[in-house]
């Protein structure tokens, strides 16, 4: 009897070798944890990558999931708090098994997230948020990002003022007072003062975040008429923004510029004004001048609108990009797997050398967990088809043009920039 024991116990004991040597057990489902703002003014935001996220985990599990495997998501709410955030991020990894999270929006969350995905050894997609120092500070093994940060979309954001409005001489700012704000006008002044050295900064205004008068600052900009106006705001905020500067006139006096009014253009309607500088955190736009008409693409859009009523806007193109960049690193890792479910340090690993394409440009991710997002942008145009701007004269910008090296911190690369660079012959203008 105790023979049959001892060699009982050493079976178990080479099973459990074998799956530590080729991997994990493969799981009843794999949850994917998900933060994004479902209450508060960023709710406006979140909720659509919410939506996007359902979608394609749906499509995904249809096609008869990850080598078999469905996905689950669990989702939470960035608007508890940060405290709070923090809290529930533990609880569903530590309680519930999640051994993926997408987190997060705010980039103030990120920063928070990210060593604390970490040390639990999950690994952490950041899915939407902007700052650039969350990679460039610190090196992570379980932490990458799988679209663009402040500085390609800046950089980019810069080129395409010069190449639409080349002859300005003053400029102002009015970001939202937290990482992103002060990140995104950091690297963008940088570029600017680069590539065109006599410009003049009137001022720099940075109203609390969660702000919801802005007539002060409106006043401010009223009374000094810089040529062109620069705001970085995103959600509930810059809409309140755009539709306070339109009933005071300031919108149609200077020249804006809004790197993320793609997400606000059906929310706001018509107080937006022909000429408006927008970009989309990407090249996501459901009207994408290669792929608005390709059948995946416009299968998504349909499925977006059917289950939101509205179009998607690009933080629903980055949940969704995400999604389908998890799934690949899952296929790369077990393929690296020699077919076998892998351990979160291997599918960490592919994700440093994958190539994924969501639903625009393909992505390709760098060793250090960055991802190389090509950057659109374009001016705004009321037309008949659509009872909101649509957004025209669109121009790519590559990814690798736009982002700065691995080991460089943006900042100080942005510096090194030259004027000239806005006629590289890899710019793509429709």
């Amino acid at each position: 009897m105790k023979k049959l024991i001892r060699a009982g116990a050493l079976g178990l004991s080479l099973m459990a070798a074998a799956v530590l040597a080729h991997g994990q057990a493969k799981p009843a489902e794999l949850k994917i944890g998900m933060t994004t703002f479902l209450s508060g003014p960023a709710a406006v935001f979140g909720i659509p990558g919410k939506a996007a996220a359902e979608i394609v985990i749906d499509d995904i599990n249809a096609a008869g999931g990850v080598a078999g495997v469905k996905l689950k998501p669990v989702i939470i709410d960035e608007g508890i708090g940060g405290d709070k955030l923090l809290s529930e991020y533990r609880r569903v990894v530590q309680e519930e098994g999640v051994k993926v999270t997408l987190a997060s929006i705010s980039s103030g969350n990120c920063n928070a997230l990210a060593p604390v995905a970490e040390d639990l050894k999950v690994l952490n997609v950041m899915w939407d948020c902007g700052t650039e120092k969350v990679l460039e500070n610190r090196r992570f093994k379980y932490v990458v990002r799988t679209q663009a940060n402040a500085t390609s979309e800046m950089v980019a954001t810069v080129l395409h003022l010069l190449r639409t409005k080349p002859n300005f001489k003053t400029i102002a700012v009015v970001n939202q007072d937290y990482a992103w704000g002060r990140d995104s006008w950091e690297i963008f002044i940088n570029t600017l003062r680069a590539m065109k050295p006599d410009v003049q900064v009137v001022a720099e205004l940075f109203p609390k975040f969660g702000s919801t008068d802005f007539s002060s600052e409106i006043s401010r900009l009223q009374a000094l008429s810089p040529d062109v106006i620069l705001s970085t705001s995103w959600g509930g905020e810059l809409d309140t923004l755009i539709r306070q500067s339109a009933q005071r006139g300031l919108i149609r006096s200077s020249t804006w510029v809004l790197p993320l009014a793609e997400s606000s253009l059906e929310r706001v309607g018509k107080a937006l004004p022909d000429g408006v500088i927008v970009g989309m955190r990407g090249d996501h736009y459901f009207l994408h001048p290669e792929l608005k008409d390709e059948a995946r693409h416009k299968a998504f859009v349909e499925k977006y609108r059917a289950k939101t009523g509205q179009y998607p806007i690009y933080s629903a193109y980055h949940a969704a990009a995400a999604i389908q960049a998890v799934a690949d690193a899952y296929g790369a890792a077990i393929k690296g797997n020699g077919g076998n479910w892998p351990s979160t340090e291997q599918v960490a690993d592919a994700m440093r050398s994958l190539k994924f394409r969501g639903l625009t440009r393909p992505v390709q991710m760098r060793e250090d967990g960055q991802g190389l997002e090509d950057q659109m942008l374009g001016v705004t145009r009321m037309t008949a088809a659509y009872p909101f701007p649509v957004i025209q004269g669109l121009t790519i910008y590559p990814g690798e043009m736009v982002q700065n090296p691995v080991g460089t911190k943006s900042p100080e690369w942005v510096k090194t920039l030259k004027a000239d660079l806005q006629k590289d012959s890899r710019i793509k203008a429709f």
